[in-house]
């Protein structure tokens, strides 16, 4: 057995579904949950887990309204009812919270997270951690000057697979690796663009939210793409194009593609949609001169297919970020994903904030699902595989409703021109 298939194997091997537990500090530590309807209730839930684990204690829920009896789900964690309060500065000094989680508005997060960090809470701040480059860098230097840890919780980066598929890479078994794709094809009712004021809007009130389905909904496709080439801080994206479209009557986009130039000259192409005909489980694909890997990063699994191989699956475990942050605070363990660690997908979010407004697609892109309530642009499930595959962009895929894409130009260049009109949806952004 070669070195390289015996890496494989090493990989291949690792214990699906099995995680190691942190030791329990010697009281739990107590935890503000900032925003618990929504996705927040999957924080409410998690928080509960580990309190019952002895990790920790929900001290305090930050909500504009206080939940209900019932939107606790039957009973208060740990038999007493934490405190809430719509002042999250408040709450945290009057619990004592060591921890903040931190899942509210995107356009918010920056200024919670400082109001925290100033007073030596530390965090788990939601994905995106920023609507820009500027608010990120201004989260991330505050919360480094208060000497606060801080998680960015994407989630499937705390999949165990992340430093498999990276060991296979490293060792070989694909061969020389030559790009990173990404799919996600998902879909959403009309519905979900309305859910809340700054859903499906680039900017609410003059201030950026950069709401889209590759800055929300599918960032972790973006994320764990730019994790698997190794190209996570900001100084590795050196290029990025965009090309931004929507089918629903919102400002963001909703059908759209990425693709990164990197620093070590890897490509880097995420295509996305919440306009599926079928919704499918997302994926990236890590392409190689001799192989691929397949990494379907919600359910943890992998699929590795090489040359003279038979193709080889498995499920692994996964570390839960707060879960990570208390082993953290407790023992010191290395954090799963710190703010310099997500620099390159702000990045792809400034790129895409920078972007001209995604273009409507034309009426005879789209359809109406009978009683679904939602819309569907026919064929679209293909092209975002295909741009996984091939790691190409929708206009070079000859989508139809895709502009020709323009030559690319120095982000220098383009921006001391005047803007044309109509603009496309494709931009490009250089370091």
């Amino acid at each position: 057995m070669t070195a390289p298939d015996a890496a494989a194997r090493a990989a291949l091997g690792a214990p699906s579904g099995a995680t190691s537990r942190p030791e329990p500090p010697a009281e739990p530590l107590p935890v503000v949950l900032a925003g618990a309807r929504g996705h927040g209730r999957w924080h409410l839930a998690n928080i509960r887990r580990l309190q019952e684990d002895g990790l920790v204690r929900l001290a305090g829920i930050c909500e504009l309204t206080p939940l209900t009896e019932d939107e606790f789900g039957g009973g208060r964690p740990g038999g007493r009812p934490p405190e809430q309060s719509a002042d999250f500065g408040a709450l945290l000094e009057s619990t004592g919270a060591r921890i903040a989680v931190v899942c509210t508005p995107i356009h918010t997060h920056t200024d919670l997270a400082l109001a925290a960090a100033g007073r030596g809470v530390h965090l788990l701040l939601e994905k995106p951690p920023a609507p820009s480059y500027a608010e990120y860098r201004r989260m991330a230097d505050g919360v480094a000057a208060a000497g606060v840890a801080c998680q960015i919780g994407f989630q499937s980066l705390g999949s165990h697979a992340v430093p498999a598929i990276r060991a296979l890479v490293a060792d070989g078994a694909i061969g020389r690796p030559t790009g990173i794709g990404a799919a996600g094809a998902w879909v959403r009712p009309e519905d979900y663009f309305r859910r809340a004021p700054w859903a499906g809007r680039r900017r609410l009130d003059g201030v950026d939210v950069i709401d889209g389905a590759l800055t929300n909904p599918l960032a972790h496709a973006v994320a764990t793409a730019l994790a698997l080439a190794g190209s996570t801080r900001a100084e590795d994206a050196t290029g990025i194009e965009t090309e931004l479209l929507r089918a629903n009557d919102i400002e963001s986009d909703d059908t759209s593609c990425v693709r990164v130039t990197t620093a070590q000259g890897l490509p880097v192409t995420v295509a996305a949609t919440l306009c599926a005909e079928r919704a499918d489980e997302p994926y990236v694909l890590v392409h190689g001169t001799s192989g691929r890997i397949t990494f379907w990063y919600k359910q943890d699994r992998v699929l590795v297919q090489r040359a003279g191989h038979g193709p080889e699956e498995l499920r692994f475990g996964r570390t839960d970020l707060l879960e990570n942050l208390v082993d953290h605070l407790v023992t010191g363990a290395p954090l799963l994903v710190t703010p310099d660690g997500t620099g390159a997908f702000m990045k792809v979010v400034e790129a895409i904030r920078r972007a001209p407004d995604p273009a409507p697609l034309p009426a005879g892109a789209w359809h109406h699902v009978p009683g679904e309530n939602r819309r569907v642009v026919p064929g679209v499930d293909g092209l975002v595989a295909a741009a996984a595959d091939t790691l190409s962009l929708y206009s070079e895929l000859g989508a139809s409703w895709a502009l020709p894409a323009p030559q690319d130009v120095p982000e220098s260049v383009r921006q001391s021109e005047e803007p044309s009109a109509p603009h496309p949806p494709k931009e490009v952004s250089t370091r």
